[in-house]
Order: structure tokens, then C-alpha cells, then sequence
């Protein structure tokens, strides 16, 4: 059960970070003109979702994997 869990964060964390990298998904030039000063917020919005899942996963699957 947790092996699933593990592969599902590491999938959806995948596909965060390749969304916010390829610039055709996310555009960040016209979310940066609407956010302003908040714009900082996305980096912290995109690293607890992207690397942080992958690395929850990968630590599961390393834990409870076996």
C-alpha cells in the first residue's frame, strides 16, 4: 500500500516540476504579471510540490518498499 503511495507522489511530483519547467504548460511571464511582488510565491509553491513529492516518495519507497 505505501509502495503505491510512494510511486503516486513520485509521478505527481514529476509532473509538477516538468509543468513548471516546459514553457508552453506554465507561462510564467504572464503569471509574473499578474502576481507583482507575490510572483516569489510560485518558487516556494513549486518546490513544496515538485522535488519535496519526489523526494517523499522516493523516501517511502525506500523505507516500507521492500
Amino acid at each position: 500500500m505505501l509502495s503505491a503511495v510512494a510511486v503516486l507522489l513520485i509521478l505527481f511530483g514529476t509532473m509538477v516540476s516538468v509543468g513548471f519547467w516546459v514553457p508552453r504548460i506554465f507561462n510564467r511571464g504572464r503569471l509574473k504579471e499578474a502576481l507583482g511582488g507575490r510572483y516569489s510565491a510560485v518558487y516556494v509553491i513549486y518546490f513544496a510540490n515538485g522535488p519535496m513529492l519526489v523526494l517523499a516518495g522516493l523516501l517511502l519507497l525506500y523505507r516500507f518498499g521492500r
